[in-house]
């Protein structure tokens, strides 16, 4: 995980303190910053000063030791802040640390001879190139043989990258909001790779908001895309309906195994080869550590995790529950009789269902380490961060925004109670790589409203809402998400948004996906088993891998949001709607 800050200005800026403070946060192992101070000369002749400001701090999680960033080569002055991880790069898995292999294959790109009938080849090429890189990432890079600036996100928006105009229209792209005129920035979108042509030509006099354009070099899911496009990694969803009633699932169904199978794939390139972190002890500090609220979807996580890594590693479960007042002196209010008071902690649904998760996976697996970590959360201690939540989750600003984001903060955190039969210690993650189910519920319809659409139409309304659902995955939350988590200097990893494990769930037909509408009994016309049937049918696919892998009671969890899980939604008294804009 990195934190990048770059300006395009007319005179040099650099970021204020503040969030310069909070990009350290998030990439602790080194911050650097590099200025690049030239004459451009424009198409038409003239000559235009400009300031770019490269501002890098790195989490180092790849390689044998620290990269520092900026990364520049010396031999074309080209400039790259990179925010993420090549897992794979045209197929190939990349080994050592990615940021080296991205430069390069930058470089290579820009190095190659332009077409003499379109100057703009070297743009398309590089386009193309970012496109062959399998992975989260943000990315702002100089090309200097060309005086052009690129940067992106990657299509899925997995990694934080924001841009503003200032008062004097210089442009800033950071990882964060910058100071006091943040309400200005937005989300870089994930629509391409956007691309600043410095020699583009403009008048000297304007602000650098007015001299250039932010092209478009946009993502296009054809299988040939169009003249200026590139290849999205992710397809098209597969919008068959089937023309009979679908056969039941099993455990045996072929999708169901190859699930299983493409799940530990997409976990191990996130897994394996984990550097130890600072004050690593073997056999007593974690590498990886799980988001746990103890639902399907990072228990299983957590269940395959174990298959891959060392059996004398440790794997935290990060469990956070808060007092929230309001649901506490409702319980108080309803108590008839007298009794010893229940923690408000432990009567947190995801507590409750985190314990449960947590022996089950002890009992699955007796022979790994299984470390519960209860995260307990006063309310005095909430409103004593909330400030900085608001802060770092910016431009978000609604109520559910802040409910969702406290849960995130503390629970990345990773500081924490361990018990035992005989005692209760403090305890604190010595894991940099977290784990999250993010994406499940999207691709395998588990929310509600999947039901609902499909009760009210059938398969054509249940395709269509996961559909809206996965077209929007981008659009929705996972950049507020990466600021957040990313505060305390570790890296959150999303084996469920893996562009290939994506790519190949949309591609199967929603049937073999979610249980809605199958048939009852097998192709014998046996009735298919209880322990089957009593399955839910969102997202049933994964309910049965979970099955195959011994966690039955896993099997049967409801789905539930972090924040009534967590209990931090709505915790003063009063009416307002996870929609409703904060102060």
């Amino acid at each position: 995980m990195c934190g990048i800050f770059f300006c395009l200005s007319s005179g040099s800026k650099v970021p204020t303190p503040e969030t310069q403070a909070l990009l350290k946060s998030r990439g602790p192992d080194s911050c650097q910053s590099h200025s690049v101070h030239k004459d451009v000369s424009t198409r038409d002749g003239e000559s235009l000063a400009c300031h770019l400001t490269f501002t890098s701090t790195v989490l180092s999680l790849r390689g044998d030791h620290i990269y520092t960033q900026p990364l520049l080569d010396p031999a074309t002055q080209s400039v790259l802040c990179w925010n993420g991880e090549a897992w794979k790069i045209d197929g190939k898995r990349v080994s050592g640390n990615d940021t080296e292999h991205v430069l390069n294959l930058f470089l290579q790109t820009v190095a190659e001879d332009d077409n003499e009938d379109d100057d703009r080849s070297s743009a398309h090429r590089l386009g193309q190139a970012v496109a062959t890189i399998s992975g989260p990432f943000a990315f702002v890079f100089y090309d200097a043989v060309h005086s052009r600036v690129f940067f992106s996100r990657d299509c899925l928006g997995r990694r934080s990258l924001l841009q503003e105009y200032d008062e004097d229209g210089s442009l800033k792209i950071c990882s964060i909001c910058d100071g006091s005129s943040s309400e200005e920035f937005a989300e870089v979108g994930f629509d391409g790779v956007y691309m600043i042509d410095l020699t583009a030509p403009h008048d000297s006099s304007l602000s650098i908001k007015d001299r250039y354009n932010i092209e478009t070099l946009p993502w296009s899911s054809e299988s040939l895309p169009p003249a200026g496009h590139i290849k999205n990694p992710i397809p098209p969803m597969n919008m068959s309906v089937p023309r009979e009633q679908p056969p039941a699932l099993t455990l045996d169904t072929p999708f169901i195994q190859e699930l299983e199978t493409k799940l530990r794939e997409s976990l191990s390139l996130r897994i394996d080869d984990v550097p130890e972190p600072p004050g690593y002890i073997k056999g007593q500090s974690a590498k990886v550590a799980v988001l746990f609220s103890g639902g399907l979807d990072c228990t299983l996580l957590a269940r395959l995790a174990h298959d891959i890594l060392p059996s004398e590693d440790p794997i935290d479960l990060l469990n956070v529950a808060f007092e929230n007042p309001r649901v506490t002196a409702a319980a108080a209010s309803n108590q008839q009789t007298p009794s010893s008071p229940i923690s408000p902690y432990e009567a947190c649904p995801d507590r409750i269902t985190g314990r449960s998760a947590c022996l089950e996976l002890q009992k699955t697996c007796p022979d790994r380490n299984w470390r519960f970590i209860a995260i307990n959360i006063p309310y005095q201690e909430t409103l004593a961060h909330r400030d900085l939540v608001r802060r770092l989750m910016r431009p978000h600003n609604t109520e559910m925004d802040l409910s969702i984001a406290c849960a995130l903060f503390f629970a990345s955190r990773g500081q924490g109670i361990i018990s035992t039969e005989t005692e209760s210690t403090s305890f604190s993650t010595s894991a940099r790589v977290l784990l999250s189910g993010l994406g499940a519920d999207e691709l395998f319809a588990g929310y509600g409203r999947h039901g609902i659409a499909f009760s009210r139409n059938g398969f054509e309304g249940l395709v269509s809402e996961i559909n809206l659902d996965v077209s929007r995955l981008g659009q929705r939350n996972l950049g507020r998400d990466d600021r957040v988590l990313s505060h305390w200097g570790r890296e959150t990893r999303f084996p469920f948004l893996d562009e290939e494990f994506v790519a190949w769930v949309l591609q199967a037909p929603v049937w073999v996906k979610c249980g809605f509408g199958l048939a009852t009994t097998d192709s014998t016309g046996s009735q298919i088993t209880e322990n089957l049937s009593s399955l839910d049918a969102e997202k049933i696919a994964l309910r049965l891998v979970a099955l195959r892998l011994g966690l039955s009671s896993v099997a049967r969890e409801k789905k539930r949001a972090i924040q009534f899980g967590a209990r931090t939604a709505k915790m003063e008294k009063g009416r307002t709607k996870g929609t409703d804009t904060l102060n």
